[in-house]
């Protein structure tokens, strides 16, 4: 739809993406609709072409949105003569320079040559906290993506994409062209000013011959009384609350439980307040020791549960008394379990949240043995009185994976929406809190080259050249350039969320 000249385009039940002409469009809307945004809009996402809108539709309808982003009168960009400049020690070895002749028609040295003489600047932020999107005065190359992006990019990689360059502040999955590396801390979540790079900073690359390691932040101390130590933690346990929603716009995800319902359950159950923070169980085994008397309760997948070597009950809040061990798995159905301690976890916040993002290195470490967490005062009342409550345990076979629109499925030939639907899925073993790779028929393109950057949400069903959807996660990037083809509800996210590899998926349209 054509909102006075912007095309607003639907993106899943809580989005709206607008089309511009250009950076400077984005800009100065972005800025205009940040100083007018009515109740319900929870976040304005900026990237080169699209300013992503999004909303509560409990608070605010879709209509009256559209009718504020027609109203909004851009105001003009900003002017970055006067932005501090930032300069970049590189060291151009990236894998990926041996191939620019032919992506970039020009030789490694020429490139890097190019590279280097190009003054840059931050055009906005995004993917992942301290991530900035640089483009670059006479720089005009537009350098195709990966047809499938890597599971990992290290630390400090520098890289192109379409006509950006970035630096990647901690090891991520990423398509983009690696041509070097830096040694400059580019995120700190304990700083006053978290990021290196920010809107309009100006940026020049320095070769440098000698590589040094970079250092690494000591985690942020526990404080408070240790209410449980972990004695085993299985391949993944996080701490986990309802994540930092609401600051896309500095590149910071969601994050939080990859699967709310269970979560809240486990909370509810305590009596804990629906914002405690969890630990999230992956498949475990999953061994701790109480070191004070404290009510839990275990929800989501479901394996051997045994206190003090007894059986226990899932679902339901149980008494955990001190000295006594609290096993949970290895997990039979489901993937993730949820432990919920009365009062939650007191761990300290990075960025408003307890929550561990996998992709950006925010929050608490993962939990390994020996560590030991105190519990918080986040209650919300009395343990209720009830043994149980009911609950569908995630159970082996099929998920239904229910998806709205997503803005792009223009991209796409006539028949994809079909193959999307008839499937067959799978889930690949490419699965984790960041996306979830889908294994099929793959959906056939009709739009050739890149998408530029622009917006993204947990739960966009992103499709990269080779046709097969990533479904973003809890800490999925929070801007990508693969187009979207619908988006999941959230219930269903936090289904798929318990989905091990090789669990068929079914999609299905609801709206």
């Amino acid at each position: 739809m054509v909102t006075d000249g912007r095309r607003v385009l639907p993106f899943g039940a809580g989005g709206l993406l607008i089309e511009l002409d250009d950076l400077d469009a984005v800009l100065g809307l972005h800025a205009a609709l940040a100083a007018s945004a009515p109740d319900g809009v929870e976040e304005l996402i900026p990237a080169a072409r699209t300013v992503l809108v999004r909303f509560d539709p409990h608070r605010v309808a879709a209509a009256t949105l559209r009718a504020w982003i027609a109203a909004a009168d851009a105001v003009a960009p900003r002017t970055d003569g006067d932005a501090p400049e930032v300069t970049i020690p590189t060291v151009y070895d990236g894998i990926d320079l041996a191939e620019a002749e032919r992506w970039a028609g020009m030789s490694p040295r020429a490139l890097v040559d190019r590279h280097v003489r190009t003054p840059w600047r931050v055009a906005f932020t995004g993917f992942a906290p301290g991530f900035a999107y640089l483009v670059g005065e006479g720089w005009g190359l537009d350098i195709p993506r990966l047809d499938a992006p890597r599971t990992r990019v290290p630390a400090g990689a520098v890289a192109l994409a379409a006509g950006f360059t970035g630096t990647y502040p901690r090891a991520t999955p990423g398509g983009w062209r690696l041509i070097g590396t830096t040694t400059e801390p580019l995120f700190d979540p304990d700083a006053a000013v978290p990021a290196l790079l920010t809107a309009g900073t100006r940026v020049r690359f320095r070769p440098e011959r000698a590589r040094v390691e970079l250092a690494v932040s000591p985690p942020a101390a526990v404080t408070g009384a240790p209410a449980l130590r972990i004695e085993a933690s299985g391949p993944l346990a996080t701490i986990q609350d309802l994540g930092r929603p609401g600051a896309g716009a500095m590149g910071i995800a969601v994050s939080g439980a990859a699967d709310r319902r269970a979560a809240a359950l486990a909370n509810r159950l305590v009596g804990s307040a629906h914002t405690a923070a969890v630990v999230e169980i992956l498949l475990g085994p999953f061994r701790a020791t109480a070191l004070a008397d404290r009510w839990i309760a275990v929800t989501g997948g479901l394996g051997a549960f045994r206190i003090d070597g007894r059986d226990a009950d899932p679902h339901r809040a149980l008494f955990w008394p001190a000295g006594s061990a609290l096993e949970i798995g290895p997990l039979v159905t489901g993937l993730r379990a949820y432990l919920a301690v009365r009062g939650g976890i007191d761990v300290p916040r990075a960025a408003g949240s307890r929550a561990t993002d996998t992709l950006a290195g925010l929050g608490p470490a993962p939990l390994a043995a020996g560590d030991e967490l105190p519990a918080g005062a986040e209650v919300a009342g009395e343990v209720p009185p009830i043994d149980a409550v009911p609950w569908t345990a995630p159970a082996p076979g099929d998920v239904t994976l229910e998806v709205v629109p997503g803005p792009r499925a223009d991209w796409f030939a006539a028949d994809a929406g079909r193959t999307l639907y008839a499937g067959p899925w799978h889930v690949s073993a490419a699965a984790d809190r960041i996306g979830v790779r889908l294994e099929g028929p793959g959906l056939t393109r009709i739009r050739a080259g890149e998408l530029a950057s622009e917006g993204m949400i947990p739960g966009a069903l992103q499709v990269p050249p080779d046709g097969r959807p990533v479904v973003l996660g809890v800490d999925g990037p929070v801007t990508g350039g693969y187009p979207v083809i619908a988006v999941a509800t959230a219930d269903s996210l936090g289904r798929l969320a318990q989905a091990r590899p090789g669990t068929r998926v079914r999609i299905r349209p609801v709206g």
